[in-house]
């Protein structure tokens, strides 16, 4: 018998059960199926049983008697929070660019001026690898800290073969060295460089001649996506690459419908997109071809927030069928954070979402907005042992108390990562 913990007692375990093979939509978005006074059983870094501490002790006592035990007496138990779409490996910071904007510049005023996306590609490409390993190291630390224990990272920040494998390179090897779960995607496609913006051709051709077949053959990432903008690529473009990246094996993205509407949403569900992301200006006919075509949509408010723009109509995507998840769209230039909790009271407090919706979003959602939900999302046994521990006797404290860290305890593939009181008495 391998190594046994048990989280035990808790006021509340969120399970989440019921969402693995599709994900929840409309109505099902309100179901958490809560187990009140439950316990978690874990083995070998897989979940074993969940139930109330009766049912486990009936079934499995003798390997509760020898179990560690997390003390959650009081506490509310969910998976483990994902984080579907970050940009988490980057060098340098944009605060210069945020006063900007409070004195009336908008984002893309700055970008075109040769700030925003540009002026962190240039941080990026001359931080060397173990810069930006240990930047990005110290980010997953933070998001182990919020209670998530799986994340997305984009590349994009390279905008060259050259460093756009760096990036790659540097996520894979944070996701080999550290307990945090990485998936990757590429996102060449995420500018036009500088000195090209005139005459984008040439660069969409190395970006889907060049680096999308270099990406595949090294096998550096699961998605591709492509920023699907005006004044970035348009519509006929990001089609082309997110065509050229399924001859490959990745799998479609995009960032749609960010600043206007743009007929990114329509694209996501021509090209069989697993999600469109962002999806502020995303038009009715997108949102209901979204709906028709298992479309995610991966809703960001920290950037609305950060922008002081317009929220994406999460009400009206979820009740037209869309199934939604949450993410920080962490990143230097338009969300700056690394709290999915915050994200969380945004959904509630912005987007017209219920505390049902959002947990449900940064849970089994998320997981399937990553391609992840037959091992991650929810507590049901056999399912990789990622768990959030939260000092707060039920669900709904999440999404009222706005602004601050619930986190107790957090563990990752049955190992406690982060705080919690241990013990050996599981009676």
């Amino acid at each position: 018998m391998g190594k046994t913990l048990h989280i035990k007692n808790a006021a509340q375990v969120v399970t989440m059960a019921g969402h693995t093979e599709k994900p929840a939509r409309q109505k099902a978005m309100q179901e958490l199926n809560i187990i009140e006074h439950g316990s978690v059983l874990i083995q070998d870094g897989r979940i074993l049983a969940v139930g109330t501490l009766e049912e486990l002790t009936q079934e499995y006592g003798n390997v509760l008697a020898e179990a560690e035990v997390l003390d959650a007496t009081g506490k509310t138990v969910t998976p483990g929070l994902i984080d579907p779409h970050t940009h988490l490996v980057h060098a340098g910071t944009r605060e210069n660019e945020y006063a900007m904007r409070l004195k009336g510049k908008s984002y893309m005023e700055i970008m075109n001026a040769g700030g925003g996306i540009h002026a962190t590609t240039r941080a990026t490409r001359e931080a060397d690898f173990d810069q930006l390993y240990e930047e990005s190291k110290q980010r997953l630390d933070t998001f182990f800290q919020y209670g998530v224990t799986t994340v997305e990272a984009k590349s994009g920040y390279g905008l060259s073969l050259e460093h756009e494998l760096k990036q790659l390179e540097v996520a894979a090897k944070l996701n080999k060295d550290h307990a945090m779960d990485i998936v990757s995607t590429f996102m060449g496609a995420h500018a036009v460089p500088v000195d090209e913006r005139d005459n984008p051709e040439p660069f969409v051709s190395r970006v889907i001649e060049e680096m999308i077949p270099e990406v595949a053959r090294r096998k550096l990432a699961d998605f591709n996506d492509v920023f699907c903008e005006r004044g970035v690529f348009t519509p006929d473009q990001s089609r082309r690459i997110l065509e050229a990246g399924k001859e490959y094996g990745l799998t479609p993205k995009i960032h749609a419908d960010e600043i206007e509407p743009y007929g990114g949403a329509e694209l996501a569900a021509e090209v069989g997109a697993i999600s469109a992301d962002h999806l502020l200006k995303a038009s009715d006919e997108g949102i209901r071809k979204m709906a028709a075509n298992d479309v995610m949509g991966v809703l960001l408010p920290g950037t609305a927030f950060f922008l002081m723009a317009e929220y994406a109509n999460a009400r009206k995507m979820i009740d037209g069928g869309v199934p939604v998840a949450l993410s920080t769209d962490a990143n230097p230039g338009s969300s700056p954070t690394l709290s999915l909790q915050f994200i969380m009271n945004l959904g509630c407090l912005k987007m017209g979402m219920t505390p049902e919706e959002v947990l449900t979003a940064t849970t089994i959602n998320a997981a399937h907005a990553i391609g992840r939900a037959d091992t991650i999302g929810s507590l049901e046994v056999g399912k990789q042992a990622d768990i959030a521990i939260f000092d707060v006797p039920n669900y709904l404290m999440l999404s009222y108390n706005y602004g601050m860290n619930h986190v107790d305890g957090v563990v990752k593939g049955g190992e406690l990562v982060v705080g919690l009181h241990r013990g050996r008495n599981s009676k």
